[in-house]
């Protein structure tokens, strides 16, 4: 009988993202929306797994995601001046405890016509 070797788990990170995403059929987003903009914290041992994650849940939701744009971790965000509240502090912890992805704001986008 072979013991199986576990390997050391990798630490994550909470990761902030603002998704860009188009429209789609069952998206949810409101009538007239061309699309939105999705401000989340995802969890992974990278940033692109955080991406992928993100990206997949979206999925998920029927929603059409087009761009990602990373912002970095709690720390690096600090380091850059970032003012970050305890709210937002409490939801990056979430998602780090819960290894999730949570959607923070959701802003639509309109053609102005």
């Amino acid at each position: 009988m072979t013991d199986k070797v576990k390997k050391p788990k990798k630490p994550h990170f909470v990761y902030t993202l603002l998704v860009e995403v188009g429209r789609k059929d069952g998206d949810g987003l409101p009538k007239g929306a061309t699309g939105a903009a999705i401000m989340l914290y995802s969890s992974g041992v990278d940033e692109a797994e955080a991406v992928r994650e993100a990206v997949a849940i979206l999925k998920q939701a029927d929603m059409a995601p087009l761009d990602v744009s990373g912002y970095g971790t709690l720390e690096e965000r600090l380091s850059e001046g970032h003012d970050i509240s305890e709210d937002e502090r409490a939801l990056m912890q979430q998602a780090l405890d819960e290894n999730s992805v949570i959607v923070v704001q959701m802003t639509p986008f309109y053609d102005k016509a």
